[in-house]
């Protein structure tokens, strides 16, 4: 795991590294403070001696300066190395996710993402600048203090080793037992932002269904939930602080108690060493402090820091070949004995022995009713799931042997529920094409039926659209989708339901468009409505996962039942009408 996070630190390490060197010379400033504070009272004050008093008081000025500028330093570095770190982690994350296949995303839920990149690398990046100052600090007191203690008393720092290992007892049965249930905690958060997420997304069905106050109960469960855990976890870490101010009076209470003793009893302690001892009491139980908040620190990064890191080594479902082909000759797809499942089970399969041959530049229509396996046979041509068995082939190669960027960039899929992202209309029309022209994109648009309602628009192409498209209707955004699209010229298009939200004389002139414009484009058009399909070269019946009849419209009309069935009833319900 460590390893796995040490390779976000890259061009931080100058000050991860500074950071503890100018903690080390702090620590050694403020261990020297009490030595040169009890000669200053042993051989100044008592010595009544003001040259002395002034060469140690010239000295304590010294080394408090020196301890005030390393401190600011270390604590500038150490603020730039975690800052640093976190933004790497957050980018190496996102990348990490940009090259995962669906089936990598399908692991992860999108509100668990979202957590692990911006709670969970909180944690860490809170840790590690803990990490760099308090954890070398405190362990650096702790030895530096424990040897001049030794150094002015032997018998009287005693004391320190008696109690020390009961702290430490103490705090590790903290950690340990509250460990377990921030993992819980986090992994309900991940339900948390889910149950928000749903709701914000979905927020005009909740109110059209007068659905808020189940809304309500339900992140009511959930917040619940977590407040539970916390509670939990805080009730065992909450002993930190008694535990700590238990052992730091004790120890205070006996050093006071023995040292009186020996200065006034023996002689063998000065009141200068009992001072000192004091403050390096004070410097030992500090540490000890400080090193309990760490770990309680740690204790809630660790968990944080596990999730991270699934995520960075969570290895692409889909790889390229070595020496992958970096060419597409053209849109001919063809599928051999192709059978798939989303859970790699032979015995689950959604696909099941499919077998296709289709030309390039041909329009085929893929007709079938809910859950008949649709989407997922037009997501096995970009690649964006591999097959369970048999072998799907675009351009004459199995899609397996290319590059996968390359395969992608010359398949288009429009989506019935495709997505807008926040920013102009230009903005998005060139996720299709980043180097496209103006006249470009209206020539598309133009394709597409979106020009005309584009142009009503007062700022026209420069139109602002709001995240998820949410200020254009369904049918504006299906249109936008398709002309995003063709931007990107590709070899094969497809258009999964992508017309449904607008009217049949729109999807007529959509198709007739796609047939005069892109003639060597290979179209694929999954639809509902008969009508958008009829005039393909080729029509798909499929039913459960399986391929019921291949045709023509009028093939299938004297062939297939179900076929017939879809277009008769769709016709009497367009009579009725």
């Amino acid at each position: 795991m460590i390893k796995t996070l040490a390779k976000s630190i890259r061009e931080y390490k100058k000050q991860t590294i500074l950071t503890p060197i100018f903690v080390a010379l702090e620590v050694i400033m403020e261990i020297l403070i009490p030595f040169v504070m009890a000669n200053l009272v042993d051989y100044g004050i008592y010595g009544n001696n003001m040259s002395v008093i002034y060469k140690f008081g010239i000295i304590l000025l010294l080394l408090v300066a020196f301890a005030l500028i390393f401190g600011v330093l270390a604590g500038k570095f150490a603020a730039i190395a975690s800052t640093g770190f976190a933004k790497n982690l957050r980018h190496d994350m996102y990348y990490k996710v940009q090259e995962y296949s669906f089936e990598n995303i399908d692991k992860f839920s999108t509100s668990s993402i979202i957590t692990r990149m911006t709670t969970d690398v909180t944690n860490v990046q809170q840790a590690y600048q803990m990490l760099t100052r308090i954890t070398f600090r405190a362990p650096l007191t702790l030895i530096f203090a424990f040897i001049m203690s030794f150094a002015i008393n032997a018998k009287l720092s005693l004391i320190f080793l008696i109690l020390a290992p009961i702290l430490a007892v103490g705090l590790y049965f903290i950690a340990t037992h509250a460990h377990p249930i921030f993992e819980k905690v986090f992994k309900t958060y991940d339900k948390l932002n889910n149950v928000v997420q749903e709701n914000v997304r979905g927020i005009r069905v909740v109110k059209s269904y007068v659905l808020e106050e189940e809304e309500k109960e339900k992140f009511g469960k959930v917040s619940k939930s977590i407040y539970d855990y916390f509670t939990k976890a805080e009730k065992l870490i909450v002993y930190n602080s008694p535990l700590m101010q238990l052992i730091s009076y004790a120890g205070l209470l006996l050093i006071s108690w023995f040292g009186a003793k020996l200065i006034v009893g023996s002689g063998t302690l000065t009141t200068g060493q009992l001072m000192s001892l004091i403050t390096y009491a004070m410097q030992i139980l500090h540490s000890l402090m400080m090193m309990s908040v760490v770990l309680v620190t740690l204790t809630i990064s660790v968990s944080s820091a596990e999730r991270i890191v699934e995520v960075l080594n969570e290895e692409p479902a889909l790889k390229n070949k070595e020496n992958p082909i970096m060419e597409v000759k053209d849109g001919s797809i063809e599928f051999e004995n192709v059978n798939f499942s989303y859970v790699g089970d032979k015995d689950k399969t959604c696909l099941k022995d499919i077998n296709l041959n289709i030309e390039a530049g041909e329009t085929i229509g893929i007709i079938g009713g809910t859950g008949s396996s649709k989407t997922t046979l037009i997501q096995l041509i970009p690649r964006l799931y591999d097959t369970t068995t048999g072998i799907v082939k675009v351009g004459g190669i199995d899609v397996r042997d290319y590059d996968i960027e390359t395969l992608r960039n010359e398949v288009a899929i429009v989506l019935q529920k495709n997505v807008l992202f926040s920013g102009t209309i230009k903005d998005n029309l060139r996720w299709g094409n980043k180097d496209a022209s103006d006249e470009e994109m209206v020539r598309v648009c133009k394709f597409a039926q979106a020009d005309e309602f584009i142009n009503e628009f007062p700022k026209k192409y420069d139109t602002y659209i709001e995240q998820g498209g949410t200020n254009v209707s369904g049918g504006q955004k299906q249109r936008l989708c398709i002309a995003r699209a063709l931007l990107k010229k590709p070899k094969i298009l497809i258009l999964d339901d992508s017309t449904s939200a607008v009217d049949t004389k729109t999807d007529s002139l959509i198709r007739k468009a796609f047939k005069e414009e892109i003639p060597n484009t290979t179209k694929i058009i999954i639809a509902q409505r008969i009508d958008s399909v009829k005039d393909a070269d080729k029509i798909i019946v499929l039913e459960n996962g399986k391929i019921n009849g291949i045709g023509t419209h009028k093939e299938l009309m004297e062939t297939n039942e179900i076929y017939k069935e879809v277009y008769t009833s769709q016709r009497k319900g367009d009579d009725e009408q």
